[in-house]
């Protein structure tokens, strides 16, 4: 989605969308939400992935759990949080170093740039961890354990469908 959202603030700035606003990062990550949960329903109304038998998944970084609930029907998509709002910035920097690879677009950002981002994940991550609480929507933290938790999720998922 990174991508698509980069498409709509390059062809069509009136919508107001732009990642790196100079505003602050958790009212600008409310605005983008907004709209692109608005974007992500229409696409699920077009009834193009009615026929995935398989599911589609969708990675957006900028849709938060109040614009789920509000504009997305859940009973066609699920949603799963994953953050990293038992760290500091600080060691936010540090797993996006190790995990960084020349395919990631930060792999190319400056040191106080990259820094800066961690400072922003780490506040965005944990204002989404409250949110899925009181959404009562999942919610995985990646600081620790990573693949652990990637895995436990996939186990967890599973779990729920057999429940419901």
């Amino acid at each position: 989605m990174d991508s698509i959202i980069a498409g709509i603030e390059s062809v069509f700035p009136e919508t107001g969308i732009h990642s790196d606003a100079d505003t602050d990062v958790w009212e600008n990550v409310q605005y983008i939400s907004s709209k692109m949960a608005l974007f992500i329903q229409a696409m699920i109304d077009s009834g193009e992935y009615d026929e995935c038998d398989y599911g589609v998944v969708i990675d957006i970084f900028q849709l938060l759990p109040q614009h789920y609930i509000e504009h997305i029907d859940s009973s066609v998509c699920e949603i799963y949080y994953f953050g990293t709002a038992e760290v500091t910035p600080e060691e936010r920097y540090q797993f996006l170093k190790k995990y960084d690879t020349p395919k990631d677009y930060t792999y190319y950002k400056s040191e106080e740039e990259s820094k800066e981002d961690c400072v922003s994940i780490v506040t965005i991550s944990k204002k989404l961890k409250e949110q899925c609480r009181i959404y009562n929507l999942p919610y995985f933290d990646t600081s620790y354990n990573r693949e652990q938790v990637f895995a436990f999720s996939i186990i967890w998922r599973s779990v729920m469908e057999r429940i419901f």
